[in-house]
Protein backbone atom coordinates (compact mmCIF):
# COMPACT_ATOMS: atom_id res chain seq x y z
CA UNK A 1 0.00 0.00 0.00
CA UNK A 2 1.52 3.23 -0.73
CA UNK A 3 1.49 6.55 1.47
CA UNK A 4 -0.62 8.03 -0.89
CA UNK A 5 -3.73 5.53 0.01
CA UNK A 6 -2.53 5.47 3.62
CA UNK A 7 -3.42 9.21 3.90
CA UNK A 8 -6.39 8.72 1.75
CA UNK A 9 -7.99 6.50 4.83
CA UNK A 10 -6.39 9.25 7.81
CA UNK A 11 -8.01 12.04 5.74
CA UNK A 12 -11.62 10.34 5.83
CA UNK A 13 -10.89 9.14 9.57
CA UNK A 14 -10.06 12.76 10.21
CA UNK A 15 -13.10 14.00 8.64
CA UNK A 16 -15.57 11.24 10.52
CA UNK A 17 -13.79 12.23 13.71
CA UNK A 18 -14.70 15.84 13.14
CA UNK A 19 -18.10 15.04 12.05
CA UNK A 20 -19.09 13.40 15.36
CA UNK A 21 -16.99 15.66 17.33
CA UNK A 22 -18.77 18.65 15.73
CA UNK A 23 -22.20 17.18 16.45
CA UNK A 24 -21.89 16.38 19.80
CA UNK A 25 -20.17 19.95 20.84
CA UNK A 26 -23.37 21.50 19.30
CA UNK A 27 -25.61 20.12 21.84
CA UNK A 28 -23.88 21.86 24.28
CA UNK A 29 -24.83 25.58 24.83
CA UNK A 30 -22.52 28.45 23.39
CA UNK A 31 -21.66 29.08 27.03
CA UNK A 32 -20.36 25.51 28.16
CA UNK A 33 -18.18 25.25 24.74
CA UNK A 34 -16.85 28.27 25.73
CA UNK A 35 -16.31 27.98 29.51
CA UNK A 36 -12.53 27.72 30.86
CA UNK A 37 -12.05 24.24 31.81
CA UNK A 38 -8.24 24.35 32.30
CA UNK A 39 -7.43 22.67 29.36
CA UNK A 40 -4.10 23.51 26.98
CA UNK A 41 -5.82 26.43 24.93
CA UNK A 42 -8.92 26.69 27.84
CA UNK A 43 -11.94 25.77 26.34
CA UNK A 44 -13.48 23.63 23.86
CA UNK A 45 -14.51 26.14 21.51
CA UNK A 46 -11.04 27.42 21.93
CA UNK A 47 -9.34 23.31 21.02
CA UNK A 48 -11.70 23.38 18.03
CA UNK A 49 -10.58 26.69 17.14
CA UNK A 50 -6.56 25.52 17.09
CA UNK A 51 -7.52 22.87 15.19
CA UNK A 52 -8.84 24.57 12.32
CA UNK A 53 -5.95 27.29 12.11
CA UNK A 54 -4.08 24.77 12.42
CA UNK A 55 -4.69 22.95 9.25
CA UNK A 56 -5.46 25.79 7.03
CA UNK A 57 -1.62 26.97 8.20
CA UNK A 58 -0.86 23.23 7.32
CA UNK A 59 -2.28 23.59 4.10
CA UNK A 60 -0.51 26.53 3.11
CA UNK A 61 2.51 25.54 3.69
CA UNK A 62 1.54 22.26 1.72
CA UNK A 63 0.23 23.67 -1.06
CA UNK A 64 1.27 27.34 -1.03
CA UNK A 65 -2.69 28.50 -1.57
CA UNK A 66 -3.04 30.97 0.74
CA UNK A 67 -6.39 32.25 -1.11
CA UNK A 68 -7.99 28.54 -0.49
CA UNK A 69 -6.40 28.16 3.12
CA UNK A 70 -7.32 32.25 4.06
CA UNK A 71 -7.52 33.20 7.61
CA UNK A 72 -11.27 35.01 7.85
CA UNK A 73 -13.10 35.84 10.88
CA UNK A 74 -17.02 35.14 10.97
CA UNK A 75 -17.53 38.55 9.11
CA UNK A 76 -15.22 37.33 6.30
CA UNK A 77 -12.19 39.77 7.36
CA UNK A 78 -9.12 38.43 6.79
CA UNK A 79 -7.01 37.62 9.72
CA UNK A 80 -3.19 38.78 9.32
CA UNK A 81 -0.26 36.73 11.28
CA UNK A 82 -2.81 34.99 13.75
CA UNK A 83 -1.07 33.25 16.76
CA UNK A 84 -1.63 29.77 17.66
CA UNK A 85 -4.44 30.49 19.89
CA UNK A 86 -5.96 32.66 17.35
CA UNK A 87 -9.67 31.78 17.51
CA UNK A 88 -11.33 32.85 14.11
CA UNK A 89 -14.55 31.86 14.10
CA UNK A 90 -16.93 32.64 17.68
CA UNK A 91 -19.93 31.49 15.63
CA UNK A 92 -19.86 27.94 16.34
CA UNK A 93 -21.87 26.92 13.64
CA UNK A 94 -19.31 29.38 10.96
CA UNK A 95 -16.41 27.67 12.91
CA UNK A 96 -18.32 23.97 11.98
CA UNK A 97 -19.07 24.97 8.31
CA UNK A 98 -15.40 26.10 7.68
CA UNK A 99 -14.27 22.54 9.77
CA UNK A 100 -16.32 20.49 6.89
CA UNK A 101 -15.32 22.13 3.93
CA UNK A 102 -11.53 22.52 5.05
CA UNK A 103 -11.98 18.36 5.70
CA UNK A 104 -12.95 17.41 2.42
CA UNK A 105 -10.41 20.31 0.69
CA UNK A 106 -7.80 18.21 2.97
CA UNK A 107 -9.14 14.72 1.45
CA UNK A 108 -9.20 15.89 -2.19
CA UNK A 109 -5.34 17.39 -1.83
CA UNK A 110 -4.39 14.18 -0.64
CA UNK A 111 -6.16 12.53 -3.04
CA UNK A 112 -4.87 14.61 -5.96
CA UNK A 113 -0.99 13.89 -4.80
CA UNK A 114 1.02 11.71 -7.27
CA UNK A 115 2.36 8.60 -6.63
CA UNK A 116 5.79 8.75 -4.68
CA UNK A 117 5.13 12.38 -3.30
CA UNK A 118 6.16 10.89 0.26
CA UNK A 119 9.51 11.17 -0.59
CA UNK A 120 9.64 14.77 -1.82
CA UNK A 121 10.76 17.74 0.06
CA UNK A 122 8.27 20.31 1.39
CA UNK A 123 10.02 23.74 2.80
CA UNK A 124 8.12 25.89 4.68
CA UNK A 125 8.36 28.78 7.27
CA UNK A 126 6.88 28.11 10.99
CA UNK A 127 5.29 30.97 12.53
CA UNK A 128 8.21 32.49 14.17
CA UNK A 129 9.69 32.91 10.41
CA UNK A 130 12.28 30.04 10.68
CA UNK A 131 12.53 27.59 8.13
CA UNK A 132 11.99 24.24 7.53
CA UNK A 133 12.72 21.64 5.12
CA UNK A 134 11.80 18.03 4.91
CA UNK A 135 10.30 14.54 3.18
CA UNK A 136 6.18 15.29 2.31
CA UNK A 137 5.55 12.41 4.67
CA UNK A 138 6.67 14.08 8.00
CA UNK A 139 4.49 16.88 7.73
CA UNK A 140 1.34 15.01 6.73
CA UNK A 141 1.81 12.84 9.30
CA UNK A 142 2.30 15.41 11.41
CA UNK A 143 -1.56 16.49 10.04
CA UNK A 144 -3.16 14.12 11.30
CA UNK A 145 -0.72 13.54 14.40
CA UNK A 146 -1.89 16.78 15.63
CA UNK A 147 -5.93 16.58 15.42
CA UNK A 148 -5.50 12.97 16.86
CA UNK A 149 -3.63 14.94 19.95
CA UNK A 150 -6.11 17.50 20.38
CA UNK A 151 -8.69 15.40 19.72
CA UNK A 152 -8.22 13.46 22.74
CA UNK A 153 -8.14 16.47 24.97
CA UNK A 154 -11.70 16.95 23.52
CA UNK A 155 -12.81 13.91 24.61
CA UNK A 156 -11.48 14.02 27.65
CA UNK A 157 -12.82 17.57 28.13
CA UNK A 158 -16.46 16.51 26.78
CA UNK A 159 -16.43 13.36 29.25
CA UNK A 160 -15.85 15.92 32.23
CA UNK A 161 -18.93 17.68 30.90
CA UNK A 162 -21.01 14.27 30.99
CA UNK A 163 -20.54 13.80 27.26
CA UNK A 164 -19.44 10.23 25.63
CA UNK A 165 -18.04 11.07 22.57
CA UNK A 166 -17.29 6.89 22.20
CA UNK A 167 -14.53 5.29 19.99
CA UNK A 168 -12.07 7.11 18.77
CA UNK A 169 -10.08 4.25 17.40
CA UNK A 170 -8.68 4.34 13.65
CA UNK A 171 -8.99 0.98 13.04
CA UNK A 172 -12.76 1.41 14.23
CA UNK A 173 -13.01 3.71 11.66
CA UNK A 174 -11.38 1.52 9.30
CA UNK A 175 -13.29 -1.73 10.14
CA UNK A 176 -16.42 0.48 9.24
CA UNK A 177 -15.39 1.75 6.23
CA UNK A 178 -13.42 -1.10 3.85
Amino acid sequence: MEMNEIWEKQAAYNAWMNSRLYELCSALSDEDRKADQGAFFGSVHNTLAHLLLTDLIWMRRLTGDHDVYRFENDAGELVSNPGLDTVLYEDFSKMWARRVTLDEQISEWVKGLEPGAAGRDVGYANMSGKTFSHPLWWAVTHLFNHQTHHRGQLATLLAQMGQDFGTTDLIAHLRINK
